[in-house]
């Protein structure tokens, strides 16, 4: 293949995988709201104690395989060493789907001490559903980093859509019909988590119907598809020949997959410790202070409400980041300090503004927004502190991304360590004392500590120095006018529909929310482009939206 192909296939590759990245993640998170409307706070705070100890089995299990197979198999395919990438493929999915079956026993049987640990035994039969998950989901990502190794990202992207969409429909199912038959919180979160196994098993049966469609194809080549074959592989080169299995050992290989995955795997871990450390600290934390297991998990279900929608927010970060690495990279390569500087130095200030306006605009609409979404205004004085964490989560996944693109891989997994550990200082310092308000304190507060680190090592490595005083004065106008914008319109919209009658309620608050969202977003983009903070080139930069959006300011003289 010509160098300017595989730069073609490679670019509509990442647009594939990231698009179904995202739209996976949107479903993954949003699903999270009919979890809470259907089946309560307990059974929310349930499902949300278990699912961060379920995705560290989950990362576990994987060992970075998936990675290790998509680096060896490329290696092998531009050697012309198909069999070899046939071999480590079923090498490696031999190992993950007896070590997934091993883990997945093992959180089945020890789930009633995990209970213990997390201190709640309603958790006990979530866990062993999400174990259930653990036969699936590892033989399902080798696959995935197979594919990805040919430059074909097709197969994980639907792949991934496919996973959350039964995930989600099982979910769903189970729980209408678990409410209907009267079943315990515990046993409905059960059905949720089931939902997962579910997923598993959809996404793995997408990977084999598409392996099965590029072994018959290899075949084909190989005289017509005759020999023998293991695994569903035949045991001969592209020439006919059988292939050379003492080029290199099991062992050898098995080495070589460990060696590089589990860096990958311990750097994978690092991001969902921070909420592993709520699990096993705010419920136990709760209960210590005098609170019923079941108004425990019903207390951290409330405490949960704000984190699908900071979590959209550090999603649509993580998927603009990846457009900074390749970018920055290639003028670190050719030496261009000034050109890497200026380009971490804009990076850090849009996300610092896209980071703070959403911190800004969920605190001020966090009351209705919490009764669109969970029906009533629990928790929202926890959820206004909750929003604040999608300002260190924005900056923190930004500086992480742009440290990659200068080639410092391993800090950014250690300073989000280094966040977790004082996450569990600060739980345990101010659960006790505020609640579930305290443990949303600790959580802006490790985020910032994540974020402030990744900053301090990129301005010594990149060599950007921020102007942070006059970032700030800058900022500070457009995020008043964007509180004041928001509140303004909600309000507006409030008295406007109980002058036509209308009671308070889901569909007020809705017009609320959506009218303060509309108002902010407009007072942002007028009070970024007036105080320079976007300039219109950059504003021309956003797909399909750039352009229009840039006109538009202009004619309002906002641009100049």
């Amino acid at each position: 293949m010509k160098p300017d192909q595989t730069g073609v296939r490679l670019l509509r590759g990442a647009f594939i995988l990231s698009a179904a990245a995202i739209l996976s993640k949107l479903i993954g998170t949003l699903q999270k709201i009919p979890l809470q409307n259907m089946g309560g706070d307990a059974v929310f705070g349930i499902y949300n104690t278990v699912y961060p100890f379920y995705m560290m089995m989950i990362t576990l299990a994987a060992v970075g395989f998936p990675a290790a197979v998509s680096k060896y198999v490329a290696e092998y395919e531009a050697m012309g060493r198909t069999e070899d990438s046939h071999r480590l493929l079923k090498l490696s999915s031999i190992t993950l789907v007896l070590f997934g079956l091993i883990l997945g026993f093992l959180m089945y049987v020890c789930a009633p001490w995990i209970g213990l640990w997390i201190g709640s035994s309603q958790v006990v039969p979530a866990l062993r559903a999400g174990a259930l998950a653990l036969a699936f989901v590892p033989w399902m990502a080798v696959l995935r980093g197979y594919f990805q190794g040919l430059h074909n990202m097709v197969p994980t992207a639907i792949s991934q859509i496919t996973e959350q969409i039964v995930r989600v429909g099982v979910m769903i199912a189970l729980l209408l019909y678990m409410i209907r038959a009267g079943a315990r919180a515990d046993m409905i979160a059960a059905g949720a988590l089931l939902g997962s196994a579910a997923g598993g098993a959809a996404g793995l049966l997408v990977m084999g119907l598409y392996w099965r469609k590029h072994i018959k194809g290899y075949r084909g080549k190989v005289h017509g598809g005759e020999g023998s074959s293991t695994f569903g592989i035949p045991d001969m080169n592209d020439s006919g020949q059988h292939a050379d299995v003492t080029k290199e050992g099991a062992g050898v290989l098995i080495r070589r997959l460990l060696a590089y995955g589990i860096p990958v795997c311990l750097s994978l871990l690092a991001v969902p410790l921070i909420g592993l450390v709520d699990t096993f600290t705010v419920p136990r934390l709760l209960k210590s202070s005098g609170l019923g297991e079941a108004l425990t998990m019903a207390e951290f279900g409330i405490y949960n409400r704000g984190l699908p929608l900071v979590q959209l927010v550090t999603m649509l970060a993580a998927s603009l980041s990846v457009l900074f690495i390749p970018a920055l990279a290639e003028a670190k390569f050719r030496g261009e300090s000034d050109r890497v500087a200026g380009q971490t130095r804009m990076a850090l200030r849009w996300f610092w503004l896209i980071g703070m306006t959403a911190s800004v605009g969920l605190a001020v609409l966090a009351e209705p927004i919490n009764i669109m979404l969970y029906e009533d205004a629990a928790g929202t004085g926890t959820m206004q502190v909750i929003a604040f964490t999608a300002a260190g989560g924005t900056l923190s996944t930004i500086t992480a991304a742009l440290l990659q693109g200068i080639g410092v891989v391993k800090a950014p997994a250690l300073h989000l360590l280094a966040a977790a550990g004082l996450k569990l200082l600060l739980n345990l310092l101010l659960v006790p004392q505020l609640g579930i308000t305290g443990a949303a304190i600790a959580g802006v507060a490790a985020h910032l500590t994540a974020a402030a680190l990744n900053l301090a090592l990129l301005s010594r490595s990149a060599g950007a120095r921020l102007d942070a005083g006059g970032l700030l004065a800058r900022t500070l106008p457009v995020l008043a006018a964007v509180a004041l914008a928001a509140w303004g319109a909600g309000e507006a919209a409030s008295g406007i529909l109980a002058a036509a009658g209308f009671a308070p309620g889901r569909l007020t608050s809705a017009a609320r929310s959506l009218s303060g969202v509309a108002a902010g977003g407009g007072a942002f983009l007028i009070g970024a482009a007036l105080t320079k903070l976007l300039t219109e080139e950059e504003l021309r930069m956003l797909p399909k939206v750039g352009r229009p959006l840039a006109a538009f300011l202009r004619a309002l003289r906002v641009l100049r």
